[in-house]
């Protein structure tokens, strides 16, 4: 699915220290296009946003939004921008934060399931969160937004 030029989103990449490493959580994408997949099929937790926010009131809004709790208070550290494939441009921050995955109660979405079917179904927007090391998380996130993990890295040492 490509997406038209302009389109906007925000999101906070969430990362905490185990031992030696860092880690980031990611949400893997819902909805049966990603239900197979792995690799390209994480996410930051992100959404779009139109001129009337800025991009940091819409990264907290689509925190709460994606993953039905409150956005993680502390110190924010903008990692800039991206350009993904579809051609969306996607802002974000850091901030240090710990979460249970079990916790979360994603927002959900609907759209014509299967195809052509006159059926809609709803799908939640992430079906899982999980933590990752940085190496890992580079292997299954989308594939622009691994810079964010790059920038991440820079500024934690």
């Amino acid at each position: 699915m490509t997406e038209p030029a302009g389109r906007r989103s925000a999101g906070l990449l969430l990362h905490r220290r185990a031992g030696d490493r860092l880690e980031v959580l990611l949400g893997h994408m819902g909805g049966p296009f990603f239900a197979r997949r792995d690799a390209g099929a994480w996410t930051i937790p992100k959404g779009e946003y139109g001129p009337d926010e800025t991009a940091w009131e819409a990264a907290r809004r689509e925190f709460e939004e994606e993953l039905g709790l409150p956005p993680p208070d502390g110190e924010a550290v903008p990692l800039g921008e991206v350009r993904q494939a579809g051609g969306k441009t996607v802002t974000a921050w850091a901030v240090e934060a710990d979460l249970d995955p079990a916790t979360i109660a994603p927002g959900t979405f609907r759209m014509e399931w299967p195809p052509r079917s006159g059926r809609i179904q709803e799908f939640p927007e992430l079906d899982r969160v999980a933590w990752f090391r940085l190496e890992r998380a580079r292997e299954v996130i989308v594939k622009a937004q691994a810079a964010f993990l790059d920038r991440l890295a820079e500024h934690s040492h």
